[in-house]
């Protein structure tokens, strides 16, 4: 069997982390060799970060945020999404001990009078979200 797409769905979670390491490096090695495409399916985005080259957030079964890798967790616009990045475990103490925990409230959408529309806000960076949004998100790219 010679497969070229692979669907692998939470397929380290209920591992041992030495056994994970193991693995994430086996199917990384295998992706290079064989030029295998991953669904990489997990709630752990560091893990996605080391095998994933872009990385399609969820929210309920809703597409509401995607963008390569790098790209995303240097500009997380979605308030899930950030709210993803802040649960992921800092590898130093000093940079814990400034990580804040943020909670998605979906309150925050106001959508009654103008709903959300899929939209490339940069090149390779897409977003699920209204105007009134949009323009806050444009200006946050564009300040960092």
């Amino acid at each position: 069997m010679q497969p070229e797409f692979i669907v692998a769905d939470e397929p380290i979670s209920a591992l041992d982390v030495s056994i994970r390491a193991q693995v994430l490096n086996l199917m990384s090695e295998l992706q290079q060799k064989r030029g295998l495409t991953y669904l990489f399916i997990s709630h752990d985005l560091s893990v996605m970060r080391f095998i994933c080259d872009r990385i399609a957030v969820i929210h309920l079964g809703v597409l509401v945020e995607l963008a390569e890798t790098e790209e995303l967790f240097a500009h997380p616009l979605h308030p899930y999404t950030q709210a993803l990045l802040s649960a992921v475990p800092q590898p130093s103490p000093d940079a814990a001990s400034g990580q804040t925990l943020l909670t998605y409230d979906d309150s925050v959408h106001h959508y009654e009078n103008d709903p959300p529309k899929w939209t490339e806000l940069v090149p390779g960076h897409f977003i699920l979200a209204n105007e009134e949004e949009l323009k806050r998100y444009r200006k946050a790219y564009e300040h960092g």
